[in-house]
Parts: C-alpha cells; sequence; structure tokens
C-alpha cells in the first residue's frame, strides 16, 4: 500500500547522493544506518538476514548482494537527501552508471582493511567521466585489522593527492568509537548501539598535533580552488568561518576536494556527521547548473536552467516492472513541477503520456506526493510507451535529455525453449527485461537461427532467466552460442558453368549460365555484374541468375554460413525460346554459383574481436599468457589509471565465459570490454573441424 506525504522540497533543499563502490563495502548497510539514524525507520535491517529497506528483492536476498539500484529518501533537519544505493558486483555495473547519470554528489565506500579496490576504481572512472562531485568513506572500521591510513595513502596514491582527510579515527579495531573531525576540529564519541548518536568534545592534547596538521593541509587545498581565499589565505594564514564553508562547498562541487570519512555503518558511527556535511556542503541540483539537452526537432543544442525554466520536464533513469503494480519509471525532474494527471510528450518518439499518481520511493515502499521540483527523484506507475533513457516534457517545451551510455556486453549466451510453443512468452519476457536493464541485450540471428542474450557476466545473464520463469512462466536453457562464421573464396575462377535442363513432357525447363568469381577485399561484401553481350541471356533473366547467386550464398556452400566479399560476373550463357524461365536461370545461377565457390581455394572465416583487458600488473603474465592459449594477437599495452590496459584481437569462439575465467585469473580484481572487429581466414585444422560439425548436423537433421 501507498502513504501520502504533503511535505515539498525546493530545489536547494535537495540533495541527490550515490552510494557506490566495491562489492561488500557496505553500501547498503549505510542506506540503512543513514535511515536509522535519521529517524526514518525505527529499526535497523540486516543484509545477513534479508531484512534491509532497500535489498527487498527475493534475489537479492537469497544471494546476500544487491543487484538493483534502490531509491530511498531521508530527511536531515530539513533537507531531503535522495539515496541511490548502487551494486558493487561488476555484473550490474549498468545500474551504477544509470544511478549516477541523475546524482548530484557521489560517495564513494572503501573497506577499512582491504581499502581502494578494482570495483572503487571503476566506479571512480565513472565519476571523472561525469564529472560528479565525490567523497569518500573509509567504512567498517570496527573490523580487526582496519587500516585507516593506509586506505588514505593508497587513496591518494590511485586518485591523487586532491583526497583530503575530513576525520580520522581515534581508536580504529574492535573497540572503534571514536571520530575526530578535521573540518570543526572536534573530537566525537559515538554509542555503539547504532543510533548514531555522540558527544562532541574538545580535541585532547595528544591528537591535537595530528588534527591541527590535517586541518591546515585541508585549509590549504580549500584556499588553492579560489584566487580571493589564496590571498586571504596568505594574509592570515588560515581560513575560518564562512570563508572556510564557502570555500569547502565550491571546492567539493568542482571536484577539486575529496574527503574522507570514517565510519561503521554497521554500529552508526560517523553517520549523523556524513549525513550533516552531505545536507550542509553537498551540492543541491541548482549548484550543478544548468543541464545540456538537445531541440527534438534540429537536434539544437539548449541548456535547461531549472530555475528559469517553468514548464515541466524528466528524464527516465531506470525502469521496473513489480509484480501486481505493472512498470514503474524512475525519473529526475530537470525543470518545472511534476503533479499528477499532467500530459506530457515522450520527446524520444512522440507519443503523449499523462502522469498518473507520482511516488517518491524508499527501497519497495511508494509513498504517493502532491508535486515534486526540479531536481528531485520520483516514480510514477503505468507509462504506456516510456522507458530507460527517455524524455517526457510538455509540448511547450521539446527537449531532449541525453541518453545513458551503457557499457557493451561482456558475454553473450544462446537460450532455447524447454517447451515447445513459448516462443512468443520468451519473446515479450526478453523484451520486457530489456527495457528494464539495457546492459541486457537480445538479438535474434535469423541466418543461424538462434536467439542469443548478452551482459556484463554469467550471473547477471542466470538473474535474468530466473525472472524470465519467475515473472513470465517460461523455463529456458542456456548453451554455447553457435559463432557466425562466413565463407569466401580465395582464387579467381574463371569460368563457372552450368546448364539446367528439365524435360518434364510439355514445356520444360532451361537455362544455362558462365559466370566469372573473384575474391574481394575483407568487408567488401557482394558485387554483381552484368557482362552480357549480344543477348546471349536476355536481359529479363539477368535479375534471376543474381537471385539464385545470393540464394546459394546465403545458404553456404562450404559449412552452410553466408559467403561474403565475393564479385560474381554473369558473362556468357544460352537460352531456349520456350522453356527458359526466371526459375530456371535462377537455378542455373545458383548451381554454377556453388560449383565455382568449390574451384576458388574457398576458406571458412572466423569473427575477431577488439578486446582491452584491465588488470592490476601482477596479473599480467598470467592474463597475456592465457590470451595468447586462446590465439590472440597482443596488441600492445598502455597504463590506465593503476592498472595495466592490455589490446588483443582475439577469435570470439576463444571468448565464451572469458569474464568468469578472468575474474577467477585475478581474484576479482581484472575485467575486460570487448567489441566485433573484423573477420579473418581461419586456421584450416579448425576450420575442417567446423566443416566436419556442420555435414554432421545436417546428416542428422535428414
Amino acid at each position: 500500500m501507498s502513504k501520502t506525504i504533503a511535505k515539498e522540497y525546493t530545489v536547494d533543499k535537495i540533495r541527490n547522493i550515490a552510494l557506490i563502490g566495491h562489492g561488500g563495502s557496505g553500501k547498503t548497510t549505510m542506506t540503512e544506518s543513514m535511515l536509522f539514524v535519521s529517524g526514518t525507520i525505527t529499526r535497523m535491517g540486516r543484509v545477513d538476514d534479508g531484512t534491509t529497506i532497500s535489498d527487498y528483492h527475493p534475489d537479492e536476498i537469497e544471494r546476500k548482494i544487491s543487484i538493483n539500484t534502490s531509491l530511498l529518501f531521508t530527511d536531515w533537519h530539513g533537507v531531503k537527501i535522495n539515496i541511490l544505493d548502487t551494486p558493487g558486483y561488476t555484473d550490474f555495473i549498468g545500474e551504477v552508471i544509470g544511478a549516477l547519470r541523475v546524482t548530484d554528489l557521489a560517495v564513494i565506500l572503501t573497506k577499512a582493511v582491504e581499502g581502494v579496490e578494482v570495483g572503487t576504481e571503476i566506479v571512480w572512472e565513472y565519476t571523472k567521466q561525469n564529472a560528479i562531485p565525490a567523497l569518500f568513506v573509509v567504512n567498517r572500521l570496527d573490523n580487526e585489522n582496519a587500516e585507516f591510513d593506509r586506505v588514505v595513502s593508497m587513496a591518494k596514491e590511485r586518485f591523487g593527492h586532491d583526497v583530503v582527510v575530513a576525520q580520522f579515527p581515534v581508536n580504529q579495531g574492535l573497540p572503534f568509537d571514536t571520530v575526530i573531525d578535521v573540518v570543526r576540529m572536534k573530537l566525537l564519541k559515538f554509542q555503539r548501539d547504532g543510533s548514531g548518536r555522540f558527544t562532541e568534545t574538545d580535541i585532547p592534547d595528544e591528537f591535537k598535533e595530528k588534527a591541527s596538521h590535517l586541518h591546515e593541509e585541508l585549509i590549504e587545498k580549500v584556499a588553492e580552488t579560489d584566487e580571493e581565499l589564496m590571498n586571504k589565505f596568505f594574509e592570515v594564514g588560515t581560513l575560518e568561518g564562512n570563508d572556510l564553508e564557502v570555500g569547502l562547498r565550491r571546492a567539493l562541487l568542482q571536484r577539486k576536494i575529496f574527503p574522507m570519512f570514517c565510519t561503521s555503518a554497521v554500529l552508526g558511527i560517523g553517520i549523523a556527521p556524513l549525513l550533516q556535511f552531505i545536507a550542509h556542503y553537498g551540492p543541491s541540483p541548482k549548484d550543478r547548473g544548468p543541464v545540456k539537452a538537445v531541440r527534438p526537432v534540429d537536434k539544437s543544442d539548449v541548456l535547461v536552467d531549472m530555475e528559469k525554466v517553468q514548464d515541466p520536464s524528466l528524464f527516465v533513469f531506470k525502469t521496473v516492472a513489480e509484480e501486481h503494480v505493472g512498470e514503474f519509471s524512475f525519473f529526475r525532474v530537470y525543470s518545472g513541477v511534476i503533479t499528477p494527471g499532467i500530459d506530457l510528450v515522450n520527446q524520444s518518439n512522440g507519443k503523449p503520456e499523462r502522469l498518473g499518481q507520482i511516488f517518491v520511493m524508499r527501497g519497495k515502499e511508494r509513498i504517493e506526493v502532491p508535486k515534486l521540483h526540479a531536481g528531485d527523484l520520483g516514480a510514477v506507475v503505468k507509462l504506456k510507451d516510456t522507458h530507460t533513457n527517455n524524455t517526457l516534457s510538455n509540448s511547450a517545451f521539446p527537449v531532449l535529455y541525453p541518453a545513458i551510455t551503457f557499457p557493451e556486453p561482456v558475454i553473450r549466451m544462446a537460450i532455447k525453449s524447454k517447451a515447445k510453443g513459448d516462443e512468443d512468452k520468451i519473446a515479450n519476457g526478453l523484451h520486457a527485461l530489456h527495457e528494464e536493464d539495457p546492459t541486457f541485450v537480445v538479438t535474434v540471428d535469423g541466418k543461424l537461427n538462434q536467439t542469443l542474450i548478452a551482459g556484463q557476466g554469467e550471473l547477471h545473464l542466470l538473474i535474468v532467466t530466473k525472472r524470465l520463469k519467475e515473472r513470465f512462466g517460461v523455463d529456458v536453457e542456456l548453451t554455447e552460442p553457435k559463432i557466425p562464421y562466413k565463407e569466401a573464396i580465395r582464387a579467381v575462377v574463371p569460368d563457372a558453368e552450368y546448364k539446367h535442363k528439365k524435360q518434364t513432357g510439355g514445356r520444360g525447363q532451361y537455362g544455362h549460365v558462365h559466370l566469372k568469381l573473384e575474391p574481394l577485399p575483407r568487408g567488401k561484401g557482394f558485387e554483381f555484374v552484368d557482362a552480357i553481350v549480344g543477348g546471349v541471356v536476355p536481359g529479363r533473366f539477368v535479375p534471376a541468375v543474381e537471385k539464385g547467386v545470393l540464394e546459394a550464398m546465403q545458404k553456404g556452400v562450404l559449412a552452410g554460413y553466408e559467403v561474403v566479399d565475393v564479385r560474381v560476373t554473369l558473362f556468357d550463357g544460352t537460352y531456349h525460346s520456350v522453356d527458359s524461365d526466371e526459375h530456371s536461370f535462377k537455378i542455373a545461377g545458383s548451381m554454377a554459383f556453388k560449383k565455382g565457390f568449390m574451384e576458388g581455394k574457398p576458406v571458412l572465416l572466423e569473427p575477431i574481436n577488439e578486446v582491452e583487458v584491465i588488470v592490476p600488473e601482477e596479473y599480467m603474465g598470467d592474463v597475456m599468457g592465457d590470451l595468447s592459449s586462446r590465439r590472440g594477437k597482443i596488441q600492445g599495452m598502455e597504463a590506465e589509471g593503476h592498472f595495466q590496459k592490455i589490446k588483443a584481437l582475439v577469435p570470439m569462439s576463444e571468448l565464451h565465459k572469458y569474464s568468469t575465467v578472468l575474474r577467477s585469473m585475478t581474484q576479482g580484481r581484472g575485467f575486460y570490454r570487448t567489441k566485433f572487429s573484423h573477420y579473418d581466414e581461419m586456421p584450416k585444422e579448425l576450420a575442417e573441424k567446423v566443416i566436419e560439425a556442420s555435414e554432421k548436423a545436417k546428416e542428422e537433421e535428414e
């Protein structure tokens, strides 16, 4: 059931934050703790018990990991903080990318023991690409081997010296309950009951030197970001009061400073000061400035200033299908005010939409609101023709916000129904699941007669097929996809002749052609040349010859795969004034081509993928050795942050489940991107195996 709240938040009173980081860094527990400490919920759930507000999906409860981004909100002293709790597992990176699109501040969680991990690096890169202000939280400081200083030096080394300490722990490890706030120069001692309550006192003498040194470091960083502040700093030797506040807020907004905080989310330690910092210093949507968009008609650029534009516009960043409810569209308001019942136009497809009830979300709980102002996040149910990446605005203000760019899939599987007659249900289900999650891609390969699903990892595809069964009632199995090989020739065939002659009583069939076959450079496709002189084959039959050739090419000659990169010239032939017709010349064209193809030193071509593998240096040798064993050709290496990027060309057939292999080879610290590059000739012994398998399959069918 949905509740109703009437409280309104204007743009300056809204903070949109995304909790991001490596899997297991405590983002969901942090969300729970923020809601509990701020008084939004009365008891704190636990991930292990499956009782958290944000991980409510059965898959998440079962696996004890976040799979979907959850949208929640809390109120901190009159400021609305919208929290996007994102998954840490790389299979669900699309959820993180979608959340960052509508975020004004990224809260990057790290573990107090492990520090900066590959997931930390990945999400950091996304904040950089999107120019999103960010702060760091060293969480789980109550763990036995917690090492705050080590995590700080790792972060400075990986992310630069704009990472500055805003707090440091007094007693990290099992007894952890005390933090020194470097911004306000106070000691904060917390209760360990999860309530987040703390007492504030002056800093004891033993910590004064360290605190003063870090305070100075912070102030210098803030002063460096502004000339006026720099002059004041040199005059007075420090920054105080309003100067420090304004400077810190601006430096955070401009990504010139990345403050680092201390917490134990599970004990509620450090949560209240973090919320206070976000509310006080964190950027509001207005602070981020006008948003770039385009006009749908002529694609001209337009800047949308949410303070000046009164017409309503919103962007859908996530779609979720809920049982018994329908499709939820999660959106960010970019201008004007959104109210129930307003008529908008989906500027992505030109279709009208009337908005029903407007909700704000707290996990699966939906709370009805009478309006949402620019900058806020909300949800609406049962839009007819609107999905992720669509823009809605009123007809007086046609505007299109840029789409989220989701990563290319890294794993492909073929999907097969376990029951006959489920094909339509499967197609509808897969389409709906793609609308929800654009990183999950479906393609139907008519030539190979298979439906392919692709995603960000094995777990990603397992979750998708599980949802297909639960929500659409269809059971499927995943199999290794067929590889879309191609066939080609290497030699010129000067004369491939075929005469089709059939006498069956009455009118017969007659078609006779001479074809020349020539290989074309890779990727050039097919050319048909009519070189008939003197009407030896009448003009009306020439298209039939081409049609016959094309049919033979599509079905393949060598192993049933499409023929590519060939020029076919029809240069001679004969015809019969009564028995010749299109059908006869089509057969003649097809058979002459097949005959000529086998004389032209035929080869199988295989798809080659461009692969970029990003790994820590210590795994480079293993990964390069493995790529070579997959017939990969290393193209080069370069540094990417503190990782090494290996570029290689690898046959598609060798990349099946590579993401899983790479993860186990690098202890989860390596990841890769891949895209199709070109077709190349296949080694003879491997081609023979493919041809043999194809012949065997043909025999079985017969």
